[in-house]
């Protein structure tokens, strides 16, 4: 008689061998995987913000250049009309009296009870 575990065996191999070739077909390696529809808009939208940035960067460093300008024209203004205001006031002044120190004898307090 024949021993059967060797066809066992054999249908065995054969059903695994059938199965890991279907796994591998319906992996399909060879086929390109298509890049996300969501990724691909997120990359567009970055892209779209960081030109955006760009640009109010360059809006924001004219505006500050400008008030830089300004304020440097400002305090030079305030610095000569301080200055304007200090000789009025000095000239207008009358002479202040020279600070003299004076020592007291100490105070004593006498109570009677």
């Amino acid at each position: 008689m024949t021993d059967t575990s060797h066809r066992t065996y054999a249908v065995v191999l054969a059903l695994v061998v059938f199965f890991v070739t279907w796994a591998a077909v319906a992996a399909r390696p060879w086929a390109a995987a298509k890049p996300d529809p969501r990724l691909v808009a997120l990359a567009q939208r970055e892209q779209r913000l960081r030109a955006e940035a760009r640009i109010v960067q360059r809006i924001v460093d004219r505006r500050m250049a400008a008030y830089r300008v300004a304020l440097r024209q400002r305090r030079a203004q305030i610095g000569l009309a301080d200055a304007r205001a200090q000789q009025a006031a000095q000239a207008a002044a009358p002479p202040t009296a020279s600070v003299r120190i004076v020592t007291l004898p100490p105070l004593t307090v006498t109570r009677t009870s």
